[in-house]
C-alpha cells in the first residue's frame, strides 16, 4: 500500500472484488480494509467481514462520506455496469461508470487518496491492431461498456495531470474465476459456461464458435493490481492503463469442458454445451 490510512473497496461483491478484498485484508489486515457495495452482504461472505459499507458511487455524498470516516488513502473503484449489461442499458451505465469513477475522482482530489481503476479490453475497438496491441494506440470502441472505459482512462489522466490524484490502472481481459457468478460481461461466458453445464446439462453462447478472445485467471489479475498499486510513481511510464494478458481461446476450444463429461456442438452460428 503506498499510501497511509485504510483501503475502499468499491463493488466489493463482484467478480473482482469477491477475490481482492480477501487478498488485501490477508495482506494489510482485516481491519484496514472497507469493502462497499450496493449490496447487503450476508456476515458470513469473505467479503461481508467487518468493515462493510453500504455504498451507491453514483451519490457523491456517500462517497465523501465513507473516505472521511474511515480515513481513507487509497480507494480501489471496481464498482461499474459490465458490458453485456451495459449494451442492454446504454443510458444506464454511462449514468453508472461514469458518474462513478467521477465521484471517486473527485473524493480522491480533495482527501489526497490514490486511485486504481480497472480499464478493459472493451476500451479497443476494431480498428485497433490485434496482435501485440500496442500501449498507446487507436481506441475507437463500439460498445457503451468500452466507451465508458476509454472516457474514465482519459479522465483518470486529467485529474492526475491536473490535480496530481496517483490514478493507476490496468486494460484487463476477461477474467475466469470460481469465487463470484458471472457479471454480464462479454468474456463472462468462459465462466457461465460450467455453470449452466452444471445446472441445465446445457448452455447456449451468445459469441460464434471462432470469437477469440484475450482471458486471464484471477488470482493473476489480483497480483498484477496489488503489484501496480505498490510500485514507486517514479517508476511508471503511464497511469492508464497498462496493457496485461495471458492468453486466449475460443467458445468452440473449450473443449476441458469434456472433463465434464459434456460435448460441444455448434447451433445456428453459437456455441453449445449438451
Amino acid at each position: 500500500m503506498t499510501k497511509s490510512g485504510r483501503v475502499l473497496v468499491t463493488g466489493a461483491t463482484g467478480q473482482i472484488g469477491s477475490e481482492l478484498v480477501p487478498a488485501l485484508r490477508r495482506r494489510f489486515g482485516a481491519d484496514r480494509i472497507i469493502a462497499s457495495d450496493l449490496r447487503t452482504v450476508p456476515p458470513q461472505a469473505p467479503t461481508g467481514q467487518a468493515p462493510y459499507e453500504h455504498v451507491d458511487c453514483a451519490q457523491p455524498y456517500q462517497i465523501l462520506e465513507v473516505v472521511r470516516r474511515h480515513e481513507v488513502g487509497t480507494i480501489y473503484h471496481l464498482a461499474a455496469l459490465l458490458s453485456a449489461v451495459a449494451e442492454e442499458k446504454p443510458q444506464v451505465a454511462w449514468s453508472v461508470n461514469m458518474g462513478g469513477i467521477y465521484n471517486v475522482l473527485e473524493a480522491a482530489r480533495q482527501y489526497g487518496c490514490q486511485v486504481f481503476f480497472p480499464s478493459s479490453i472493451g476500451a479497443f475497438g476494431p480498428s485497433t491492431p490485434r496482435d501485440h496491441t500496442p500501449q498507446v494506440t487507436i481506441q475507437r470502441p463500439t460498445t457503451m461498456y468500452g466507451v465508458t472505459k476509454v472516457s474514465s482512462e482519459l479522465l483518470c489522466d486529467y485529474y492526475a495531470a491536473r490535480f496530481g490524484v496517483d490514478t493507476r490502472g490496468l486494460r484487463l481481459p476477461g477474467l475466469i474465476s470460481h469465487v463470484a457468478p458471472p457479471g454480464g460481461g462479454t468474456t463472462d461466458y468462459a465462466v457461465e459456461i460450467f455453470h449452466q453445464a452444471v445446472r441445465y446439462r446445457h448452455y447456449t453462447c451468445f459469441l460464434g464458435p471462432q470469437t477469440r478472445l484475450d482471458m486471464m485467471y484471477m488470482p493473476d489479475a489480483i497480483r498484477a493490481i496489488v503489484e501496480l498499486m505498490e510500485t514507486d510513481a517514479s517508476r511508471l511510464r503511464y497511469r492508464n492503463a497498462y496493457n496485461v494478458t495471458a492468453m486466449s481461446f475460443t467458445p468452440a476450444v473449450t473443449d476441458f469442458a469434456i472433463n465434464l463429461k459434456f460435448f460441444l456442438v455448434v447451433v445456428d452460428g453459437a456455441t453449445v454445451i449438451a
